[in-house]
């Protein structure tokens, strides 16, 4: 049984009628979505890369040869849903994409003004096919194949990164750099990383009060970015910098990290002025987007579906009052409404793991993630509810990647 026959199983066993959405819940959500717009372009473009998919074999990091499935998330075909589970502690997963890990973060203080947001991860452990907490690292980017995952140490910008075998939870091999980094991101096929360079950690925050209502800017120090080779930990450093001539330019956030783009053959990341996104040679050089990701909005985590024909878009709520555009990749101009609040990841070209609501729902943060397939009203959950409101303490993010 393929996926579409299981998600088309699974739908017909959802309830055919629920109560209507509260008044103004699409208004609501939709001025959110502006309203992060500005915090969020720090951790966009990272997290943009671990949701990208791709039909490729994904090499060995050691070897020529291609990468052998975790025995515990080889069928691609399946879907692994555990609707009560919030944060999951089992596997969730759906068609080609898999929740590969996710991570709650919290602000430490070192005085009444002077912050840091720290990240603790809970990893798939593919031998058992359930996330086990780590505290040890501070940033976790996983490689296609959910078989190694880049690391970076704890007191960033660090200056070595660590390839972790993920069914052993032991480093393989430590890649030393002369630029300090604080941000990772593997290219599509797996064969490559991103490396985001700073000069002072990224996730630093100033809070002007106790209450936590009002914050200062820190300035981003973000110096460049490496492109190294995942096999042999070869590659060069180039240096971007982040300032703007432009009197309308937005400031650069501290976390300003970079990506590949879909294609892998150039360099993205989230800018300061309007498209709000740009995209870099390895050497540092901006260049033009390419063809199918020149409408892509950099708060769009899910980006091209795998055959290249659609593009996830934003906020819609027109037919229904959570819902998201599928647009055209090449006009930018919407193909057709989906079922979702925010598309997080393809499953396969005709469905999508996105965040959601329920029904009347008027909380716009109690989302879970759920299965969209265009054409469909059904959703299939596939977590549990979070709790909190955006940034609020111990609300779990995900991070996806291709198994």
């Amino acid at each position: 049984m393929n996926v579409e026959e299981l998600v088309r199983a699974a739908l017909r066993e959802q309830a055919d009628e629920q109560p209507p959405p509260g008044a103004g819940l699409a208004d609501r959500v939709l001025t959110v979505r502006r309203r992060r717009r500005n915090r969020r372009i720090a951790s966009v473009a990272g997290a943009a890369a671990a949701v990208i998919t791709v039909a490729v074999g994904v090499p060995r990091l050691t070897s020529g040869g291609h990468d052998v499935r975790p025995s515990g998330v080889v069928d691609s075909h399946t879907v692994s849903a555990h609707p009560k589970q919030s944060p999951p502690t089992e596997l969730v997963a759906a068609g080609r994409t898999a929740l590969a890990a996710y991570y709650t973060s919290k602000s430490v203080f070192s005085n009444a003004h002077d912050g840091v947001s720290t990240r603790t991860y809970w990893l798939l452990d593919p031998k058992s096919g359930r996330y086990e907490k780590t505290t040890r690292w501070s940033w976790v980017a996983v490689a296609p194949g959910l078989h190694t995952a880049a690391v970076l140490e704890q007191h960033l910008p660090v200056r070595r990164i660590g390839l972790l075998d993920l069914a052993s939870g032991k480093i393989k091999r430590w890649i030393p750099v002369d630029h300090p980094v604080g941000g990772l991101a593997f290219s599509p096929d797996g064969t490559k990383i991103v490396a985001t360079t700073y000069g002072d950690n990224p996730d630093r925050f100033y809070q002007e009060d106790k209450s936590g209502n009002a914050f200062r800017e820190v300035p981003c120090s973000r110096t460049g970015f490496y492109v190294l080779d995942a096999a042999s930990g070869k590659g060069s450093w180039a240096a971007v910098d982040t300032t703007s001539d432009d009197p309308d330019a937005e400031p650069v956030n501290t976390r300003q990290d970079f990506a590949f783009s879909q294609s892998g053959g150039s360099i993205m990341t989230a800018t300061s002025t309007a498209p709000w996104i740009g995209f870099y040679d390895v050497h540092g050089r901006p260049v033009e987007a390419p063809a199918s990701e020149a409408h892509r909005s950099w708060y769009v985590l899910a980006g091209l579906s795998p055959d290249g024909t659609k593009l996830a878009g934003d906020f819609a709520g027109k037919k229904w009052h959570t819902s998201s555009w599928l647009l055209d990749p090449v006009t930018g101009k919407p193909k057709t409404e989906i079922h979702g609040q925010q598309l997080l990841a393809w499953a396969s070209d005709k469905s999508l793991i996105a965040w959601d609501l329920t029904k009347g729902e008027k909380n716009e943060f109690h989302q879970r993630l759920v299965l969209v397939t265009i054409g469909s009203d059904k959703e299939v959950p596939l977590s549990g509810f979070r709790k909190g409101n955006d940034g609020a303490a111990g609300r779990w993010q995900p991070i996806f990647a291709d198994r």
